[in-house]
């Protein structure tokens, strides 16, 4: 992670004493670099538009490809590779990386940084970095601006980037600066600077509203939702921590809010028909990773006379091998022309929605949905009270949980937290359950393929038993929960 601030100062600025700033015991330089960076985006800056920058860069301490994704004010993630031979061509583990983006489309240079960097560092007494100052003179070159001839400027700026320092020194490090005749930078890049310049970026493209109308806080939340799905594609690519969890709470998020909102957004169908492909595309893996994570806890729970045969082969690295091809198969998916076209829609959707006459009424007026959505909870409930027998019990109660995850997320996209917090503590009591059920049926399954192979399937047994009585318990335990959630939201409602 990349965290700075960068400012804007005069050509004879001169650099503050940094001396004496909490924790910093040596300053060490200035040290020079020339740095020659080539910027690649495609023909009509889609990267820039999303304050992406991919380059080559040769010279200074890390020279090679740099991809830098924006993750938070002055916070961006650097992906790197190693220095290629060619000055054309993107690698494509980076390209892969910015495809939901490009969409396909080529990666051209579109710009050129030949940087003068004077650095220097800041150091703890034990000879750690805590932070490095960056003095940087810059010729930057776009090879055709807006009137389609050369564009070159010529600019200085300074960069305090954090090493191994907190935010608090950056902070001081910045009050320096600042006294000292710097000013924050206008521009989050150079490179956006450059050709903020030379050409126009595209900006977001999203739908006139009306202030304070249904309309502003459905498109607002649906874009939201959008744009948090394309942060995490790449960090789904790469395989990174709770990744695929978090995309598919996007596609859900955005497929309930089509459905709820739908008297505000028309004709979303077919969208929430390809966001629930995506959503069972990324659910395979997901539900794989939960379930392997469960057994291993469980099976680390029992006393080892409860284990036998080659059980933790079988929970662990047979459904380990079965998650990762599911992850092949998502990457696979998110290199197809459906998947780009789902994303192209989801552009259109928050750019020019089909919005109805409800659209331009006030916002408040949205908490009737909110109220409908919950109505659905409650006659799934009822439902679920009126099945005859345990299987269609089972069935009703995910039925429940399933109206009460929209009801959440519904509550969630107008604001409304306290119905959102009873609909998600429905959700949780009934996820419980629902795990445990699912659990049970994945270990029997399990449990014959390793009785044909000849094991000793007596520890499968043992889980079982544990998972049916964690699922019974939750069942046991929410109508106390519903009774309770349902009383306080009356009194929301």
């Amino acid at each position: 992670m990349e965290i700075e601030d960068k400012f804007d100062v005069p050509e004879d600025y001169r650099l503050p004493d940094l001396t004496g700033l909490p924790g910093c015991d040596e300053i060490a330089g200035p040290r020079s670099h020339r740095l020659v960076a080539l910027y690649f985006d495609t023909a009509d800056l889609r990267l820039a538009a999303r304050g992406i920058t991919l380059r080559r860069r040769r010279g200074g301490p890390d020279p090679g490809w740099h991809l830098k994704l924006p993750k938070a004010k002055g916070v961006r993630q650097e992906i790197t590779h190693p220095l290629t031979p060619s000055t054309k061509t993107v690698p494509v583990e980076l390209a892969d990386l910015v495809l939901a983006h490009t969409r396909g489309a080529p990666l051209v240079p579109v710009a050129e940084l030949d940087t003068r960097r004077s650095v220097t560092h800041l150091r703890n007494g034990a000879g750690v970095r805590l932070a490095e100052i960056a003095d940087d003179r810059v010729k930057g070159t776009v090879p055709e601006g807006a009137d389609g001839m050369p564009y070159v400027e010529r600019w200085r700026e300074v960069e305090a980037e954090l090493v191994e320092g907190d935010a608090k020194l950056l902070k001081k490090i910045g009050k320096r600066l600042r006294k000292a005749g710097a000013e924050p930078a206008g521009s989050a890049s150079k490179l956006a600077r450059l050709l903020g310049a030379a050409r126009e970026i595209p900006g977001p493209r999203l739908a006139a509203t009306r202030p304070g109308s249904a309309g502003e806080v459905v498109v607002g939340y649906l874009a939201g939702q959008r744009d948090a799905l394309l942060a995490q594609d790449p960090r789904v690519r790469r395989n990174e921590e709770d990744a695929v969890h978090r995309m598919r709470v996007a596609c859900r998020r955005l497929r309930s809010a089509l459905k709820s909102f739908k008297g505000v957004v028309g004709g979303t169908r077919p969208l929430r028909d390809e966001l629930k492909w995506l959503g069972e595309v990324l659910g395979e893996a997901r539900d794989l990773e939960v379930i392997r994570a469960r057994f291993s806890r469980a099976l680390d729970a029992l006393d080892d006379d409860l284990v036998t045969g080659p059980v933790r082969t079988r929970l662990g690295s047979d459904l380990l091998d079965a998650e990762h091809e599911a992850l092949e198969r998502i990457r696979e998916a998110l290199r197809g022309e459906r998947y780009f076209a789902l994303l192209d829609a989801l552009d259109d959707l928050v750019a020019a929605p089909a919005l109805t006459e409800a659209a331009a009424r006030p916002a408040a007026e949205l908490t009737a949905v909110a109220a409908k959505s919950w109505r659905r909870v409650a006659r799934a409930h009822d439902a679920a009270e009126a099945a005859e027998d345990a299987a269609g019990r089972r069935a009703a109660l995910h039925e429940v949980r399933k109206a009460a995850k929209r009801a959440r997320y519904t509550a969630e996209a107008i604001g409304m937290t306290a119905l959102a917090e009873r609909a998600e503590a429905v959700q949780e009591a009934l996820g419980l359950h629902q795990d445990g059920v699912v659990a049970a049926a994945r270990l029997a399954a399990e449990a014959r393929t390793a009785r044909l192979a000849g094991e000793d399937t007596f520890t499968y047994g043992v889980l079982t038993g544990l998972e049916r009585a964690r699922a019974e318990r939750a069942r046991e335990e929410f109508p106390a929960l519903w009774k309770k959630t349902a009383k306080a939201v009356a009194d929301l409602l």
